[in-house]
């Protein structure tokens, strides 16, 4: 495999009552992302140790490209379109992999 250069990360505030529901569905998020998608390297699903509605992702891609890619696969719109209403906030970066 070659090394990724690109990286998203998510901050996500979720609504009290979806939490659970978030958690579950994430997770099952990141496990199809990693084996449906060539060009995901990482999926890593973060929560927050004191206050449980916090999560964080951070994904890596072998390029923005795949990442692009990433955001038309069935899996992906069918998370997106269902955690939409749980969601209190979201933060999104693109970040690019700097390597010596």
């Amino acid at each position: 495999m070659s090394q990724p250069t690109f990286a998203i990360s998510v901050a996500f505030h979720i609504k009290t009552e979806h939490v659970d529901s978030f958690r579950t569905r994430v997770l099952q998020q990141a496990s199809e992302s990693l084996e449906k998608e060539p060009g995901c390297y990482q999926f890593d699903v973060l929560n927050d140790e004191s206050d449980a509605s916090l999560f964080a992702l951070y994904e890596t891609y072998a390029d923005a490209a795949a990442f692009a890619d990433h955001k038309q696969t069935p899996h992906f719109l069918d998370f997106d379109a269902t955690v939409a209403p749980w969601i209190e906030s979201k933060e999104v970066r693109r970040l690019v992999l700097l390597r010596n």
